[in-house]
């Protein structure tokens, strides 16, 4: 018979749901940053990790874009060839999840020959379905070079906003996307000189034939992220225009059709996109089952999560589902849960510009959940959140440490003290050990409601109000004060508040992997429970009263070295 303020088991008669965590593609061309963390991946761990806990079947994907211009460029930079700074960065990238518990089902990459085959049978599809089609246009050629420039390789100032610095693809400041030829007074990355245009011929995309579809679909859209709502309606009602969907590029994925002649690949801003797709097809091959991916992408029922940051909305909440539609028989997103920028002094990280320190960097210095906990209680869910070192040291101490971490060594180091460390009976509970035990079963709802809804930060809040019911509970009862006096009080009272922990835990564990199950380990639970309070039974034998976090000195963070 379960205790007052537990609830049973999940109900396994329900089938489990097919979600499915996309999360975005970074370029492997270099070292990633808290920002990246905080704007794509930790929210979507989390979100994975719930949904996990909930029962349900997750495919979480990603993987290193590996045709990106900003690659070639650091090739070009460099001396060494694209596939050397592909092969540097993306065993860093799987360090880092590794490191920070970034759980994927699968992190690939877009040179496999699978994501080549995948990207021109989504080529063809268009093809097939009328939505590619040939046609000339002039294109910037950089005559010191002798060479096409890719987007990327071309920089100016923005038609739209005025700034200076705008790439050929898009506007980091204002973010439009844009054509190369759209820019004023541009110039060759290559060579530094002025391009000039030059006849090419390519296959387009007929983005604009999407428009009403799209704004119909987004016209269902509830619950979406206000600014990715509107932006991506905004974009459309100004007017979709048809995309080149090949380049002048000799690295990427080659055409499957040979009547452009040598030198044209795929543009990387659709076969990028694509890696979703492709990567659920690796995945499946890996399990031995070479369909196994359907049941995410052409199942109905099955839901979808793009996790990007804001500057990625474009591709993800407009180009990305007419691609879908103009394949044919895929989902389309769920949600695309965006996050805005995380800043550092007023300045958007960035690794090319040398803006916030390197993920590594805080790596060597934090545990992993004292990170996670500091990022994910200031993510940049709709607005930008500016990152300082002191708030991520106030965060750890004054929060994790001080209001969770105690409890847990208090407790535990309590009933080791006054019973062997022996669970002891919970006989008679009154309304307040009641109240606390109901607290807990609704708190969880709350957080996992919450992370439903991708609200990540609140989910988080609603997790810690729980150790502060918790620690108020011990407060009032005073458990250090009644072993004078009344062992039998004592006794409910550390019961009680070991099944707290043990369910705050289950609420916290999406957001602190590896610390949770060490608590449900030192509380005699064997192994990490679905998403519901789990009961430490009487006469349970804990574990030691081991410290969960150490407490961090803001000097440590303060030092000025490695700031590349």
């Amino acid at each position: 018979m379960l205790r007052a303020g537990t609830i049973a088991a999940l109900d396994t008669s329900v089938s489990p749901r097919k979600i499915l965590v996309a999360v975005g593609w970074p370029y492997a061309q270099g070292s990633l940053h808290l920002g990246h963390i905080a704007g794509a991946y930790l929210p979507a761990d989390i979100f994975a990790r719930y949904h996990r806990a909930a029962g349900n079947d997750v495919l979480m994907v990603s993987g290193s874009d590996a045709h990106g211009t900003p690659i070639t460029v650091r090739a070009d930079e460099e001396g060494v060839s694209p596939q050397d700074i592909v092969d540097r960065y993306h065993p860093e990238f799987l360090g880092y999840w590794r490191d920070l518990g970034i759980a994927f089902d699968l992190f690939t990459r877009t040179d496999t020959p699978n994501h080549h085959r995948v990207g021109q049978e989504f080529f063809m599809k268009l093809l097939e379905n009328g939505y590619l089609y040939k046609q000339k246009s002039e294109q910037y050629y950089d005559s010191e070079a002798e060479q096409f420039l890719p987007d990327r390789y071309v920089e100016g100032t923005c038609p739209h906003c005025g700034y200076e610095h705008a790439r050929g693809d898009q506007c980091d400041n204002c973010g439009r996307t844009l054509d190369s030829t759209d820019l004023i007074n541009p110039i060759s990355k290559r060579s530094g000189s002025t391009p000039v245009l030059r006849e090419t011929e390519h296959y387009n995309w007929k983005l604009s034939a999407f428009e009403d579809r799209l704004l119909e679909w987004l016209n269902t859209k509830k619950g979406w992220r206000p600014h990715v709502i509107n932006f991506a309606k905004g974009m459309i009602e100004d007017g979709l225009i048809d995309r080149a969907f090949t380049r002048d590029i000799s690295w990427g994925i080659a055409l499957p059709v040979d009547d452009l002649g040598e030198g044209k690949r795929i543009y990387v801003w659709w076969e990028a996109v694509m890696g979703y797709y492709s990567a659920a097809q690796e995945w499946a091959q890996i399990q031995g089952d070479p369909d196994a991916w359907k049941a995410w992408w052409t199942n109905p029922e099955a839901e979808s999560y793009y996790f990007v940051g804001k500057d990625n909305v474009p591709f993800h909440a407009v180009f990305w589902p007419a691609l879908l539609m103009g394949h044919g028989g895929l989902n389309l997103p769920t949600d695309v849960p965006a996050n805005q920028f995380v800043t550092f002094k007023g300045q958007k990280a960035s690794k090319s510009r040398g803006v916030g320190r390197p993920l590594s960097w805080y790596l060597d210095k934090l545990e992993p959940d004292a990170l996670r906990y500091a990022l994910a209680a200031t993510l940049p869910e709709t607005s930008d959140s500016d990152l300082t070192e002191d708030e991520l040291v106030r965060r750890i101490n004054d929060e994790l440490v001080a209001a969770w971490g105690n409890l847990v060594n208090r407790v535990v180091s309590m009933t080791h003290r006054y019973f062997d460390g022996v669970v002891p009976s919970a006989e008679g509970l009154d309304a307040q050990d009641r109240a606390l035990l109901d607290t807990i079963q609704m708190g969880i709802a709350d957080t996992g409601a919450e992370i439903e809804a991708a609200h990540l930060k609140a989910g988080l809040a609603k997790a810690m109000s729980l150790a502060h019911a918790a620690n108020g509970y011990l407060t009032v009862r005073e458990p250090w004060k009644t072993a004078k006096t009344d062992m039998e009080r004592t006794g409910v009272t550390l019961s009680v508040a070991l099944d707290a922990i043990a369910g705050i835990a289950v609420a916290l564990a999406p957001y602190l992997p590896f610390t949770s199950p060490r608590v449900l380990e030192m509380l005699g639970i064997p192994q990490e429970p679905h998403w519901h309070p789990p009961v430490v039974p009487a006469g349970t034998k804990l574990g030691p009263a081991v410290p969960l976090f150490a407490k961090v000195d803001l000097e440590l963070l303060d030092s000025p070295d490695d700031e590349g």
